[in-house]
């Protein structure tokens, strides 16, 4: 029997924030900023983008989520270079977007950065499960060829024997968190719920430790 290998995973890294105070005093903060200032246009297709500080602007609450992405990305890699003396620190860059009724976000990717997060912290359904109402976060097969290959009825199959999407989604709920490669095309399919809803990116950037500074040996006199 042939043996098929799968090479080139892509992590994509789901996790859940497990504080209901944390998650509203996230969504108090970002409708505060909300109102004081009128954001930035990015990749959404309306609704409200914040600016690129919230790390800044966002109190121990986006420190804490800042963390937790943090904490999210060193579990999900290995450091080569450590034996050899080399470490490094993340720098976080945060931003809010809220959206409601018909608002997107086009594909787009984060270069500069290595990992990207999203944490919903109201998917903006209020308890609805019907699919028609949109709002998915939509990846890309990074395989670039595998949008010119793709057929209507042709598919590899993936490891669980099931066929691979080439443009997979995950539909948010309140407290989810999701991680992935910043250079993965993503986008946020239009939204028809009935709430609003507010989510939360996060661009983690390495950056390597300085050495320490030897101690100088004292000088007798």
């Amino acid at each position: 029997m042939a043996d098929t290998r799968f090479l080139f995973s892509t992590p994509f890294v789901i996790d859940r924030l497990q504080s209901p105070e944390g998650i509203k005093a996230l969504r108090d903060v970002v409708l505060a900023e909300k109102e004081r200032d009128p954001g930035v246009e990015i990749s959404n297709l309306g609704g409200w983008h914040s600016q690129t500080n919230m790390i800044d602007w966002g109190g121990e609450a986006a420190r804490a989520l800042a963390y937790k992405a943090m904490t999210m990305a060193d579990a999900a890699m290995l450091n080569v270079g450590a034996q050899e003396g080399r470490e490094y620190d993340w720098v976080p860059q945060m931003w809010a977007n809220v959206s409601t009724h018909g608002n997107a976000n086009q594909y787009h990717t984060h270069p500069g950065s290595y990992w990207s997060a999203v944490a919903y912290i109201d998917d903006g359904y209020a308890g609805a499960s019907d699919a028609g109402l949109g709002g998915e976060l939509q990846l890309l097969d990074p395989r670039m060829p595998m949008v010119r290959m793709a057929s209507l009825d042709l598919r590899f199959k993936d490891i669980d024997g099931r066929e691979q999407k080439n443009e997979p989604t995950v539909r948010p709920q309140t407290g989810l968190i999701v991680m992935f490669p910043s250079w993965l095309q993503h986008a946020v399919r239009p939204f028809y719920g009935s709430g609003t809803r507010i989510s939360i990116a996060i661009n983690l950037v390495p950056a390597l430790k300085s050495p320490a500074a030897e101690t100088q040996p004292a000088t007798g006199s």
